[in-house]
């Protein structure tokens, strides 16, 4: 088994990786399927189903199709053109996206929000179309967003390729108990035998140059938020807190009357900070959702700026490590809120930073596992139930929570051996056990929970 640094790891927009950047990265596909078609195409048509109907308003789905079909991508996402994109589509009700005629597409009646009819692979289901100059569909396309920016068609999906493992890699482990024979065996960290399986699939320096690419793009997202105040979008009227936190909290720098605790806010700020700017359908990198983005840049941030003898050589790391997890996580149960629940999205995130934090605070590989399991098994059976649809409440502070809980996590497994109860393979085996029984309205719908408990105006 084997998912790069950026597979788990993806630069995109908010507010959602599944919600936002898989339809967007659906329909940049659907145009190359019509790009390589020898059919003359006239229009577009597209319906959204399951949780991207259910939540899909609150999570801009509509508004990533439409500009996907106009040709837009996440890693490249020009928000000023976006908007001007979008007015033009309204006004002419076409698209013109690169190497394809100028195709009717009116965002009203073309894009469906079909609440009525689930489709059978996922809960996250789209439907694309492009019609004749008769209006009839000539080409159809079924495509699933998984969780994390992945996307899959009906076809891929049914041949198992959300479980491939591609070409042979030094270090092959699909499972934590692997993981830790394999690290035992070799001598190697878990940051070293993913670093040896991510060059046997590219080479040493784009490896670094991404992975530097990686921390810039969440550290500045925490910046910006850390700057911005106001009033995020969706209609809820949340105001942005970090910015009056962080401000606060450099007031108080230096007082010898500051309470130990108060550096639970520091980790809370900078997750916050990250998840106001995702709510805000600002630049974020999945880690491994952009509903959990903000957990695991908050902890490497804290480790950077109040750890003792943290260095910037250990970011490799740290990303390395976490991503070791995460994609342990998403093979064998899920990083899909859609699909299991918030468990599977800052349950995923906070195991992640806890191992990463761990590992380049001199963990052993025992105890970086240990440090995972422990945050992962503290977040099982959390439910997804934004309010609203909108990724805001109470999606912002728990990020903060998640973040604090990682710090803890890998804590208490540095203060051990290595040795404890419950593996994580066990833990996430339980995620994805829990995530199968756990009602679908507490599963990214809004119809349950804190989303029908709070009013919504």
């Amino acid at each position: 088994m084997f998912l790069s640094v950026f597979d788990m790891f993806k630069v995109g927009i908010g507010p959602s990786s599944s919600h936002t950047m898989g339809p967007m990265v659906a329909a940049a596909r659907f145009l190359d399927m019509m790009r390589a078609s020898p059919f003359e195409f006239s229009g577009l048509k597209g319906s959204l189903h399951g949780s991207l109907a259910f939540t899909g308003v609150g999570h801009a789905t509509d508004r990533a199709t439409i500009l996907g079909l106009a040709g837009f991508v996440p890693d490249t996402y020009d928000n000023d053109k976006a908007e001007a994109a979008l007015a033009a589509i309204a006004d002419t009700h076409t698209v013109s996206p690169e190497g394809l005629p100028t195709l009717t597409f009116d965002p009203k009646t073309d894009l469906v929000f079909d609440y009525d009819n689930n489709l059978p692979g996922h809960a996250n289901g789209m439907i694309l179309m492009a019609t004749d100059a008769q209006g009839d569909v000539i080409l159809r396309q079924v495509f699933y967003s998984i969780g994390g920016g992945f996307v899959l068609t009906e076809e891929e999906l049914a041949e198992g390729k959300a479980t491939e493992e591609g070409d042979p890699v030094p270090y092959p482990f699909k499972s934590a108990a692997e993981m830790l024979k394999m690290a035992n065996s070799s001598g190697k960290s878990i940051a070293e035998m993913k670093r040896a399986n991510e060059i046997a699939r590219g080479c040493a320096d784009s490896f670094a140059k991404g992975s530097a690419r990686l921390w810039q793009v969440m550290n500045d997202c925490i910046e910006r938020g850390l700057r911005t105040d106001g009033v995020l979008p969706g209609g809820l009227s949340v105001r942005r807190r970090a910015k009056g936190i962080y401000d606060a909290l450099m007031a108080e720098r230096g007082m010898n009357l500051t309470a130990p605790h108060t550096i639970n806010d520091w980790m809370s700020v900078y997750a916050m900070a990250v998840n106001e700017e995702n709510a805000a359908g600002g630049q974020v990198v999945t880690a491994p959702t952009n509903g959990a983005a903000g957990v695991l840049p908050a902890v490497l941030r804290y480790y950077l700026d109040h750890v003792p003898g943290a260095s910037e050589s250990h970011i490799e790391d740290f990303l390395l490590t976490a991503a070791a997890i995460g994609g342990l996580v998403k093979f064998n149960a899920s990083i899909s809120g859609a699909e299991a629940g918030c468990q599977a999205e800052v349950g995923s995130a906070s195991a992640m930073a806890a191992a990463g934090l761990c590992a380049v605070m001199g963990g052993t590989p025992e105890q970086v596992e240990n440090a995972a399991e422990i945050a992962l098994e503290h977040h099982l059976g959390m439910t997804c139930d934004p309010v609203a649809g909108l990724v805001q409440v109470p999606c912002i502070e728990r990020n903060g929570l998640g973040a604090i809980k990682a710090v803890s996590a890998a804590s208490l497994a540095l203060r051990g051996d290595g040795q404890h109860f419950v593996p994580l393979d066990s833990a996430i085996e339980t995620m994805r056990q829990t995530g199968l029984d756990m009602h679908e309205r507490y599963k990214e719908t809004s119809l349950g929970g804190l989303a029908v408990n709070i009013p919504n105006c």
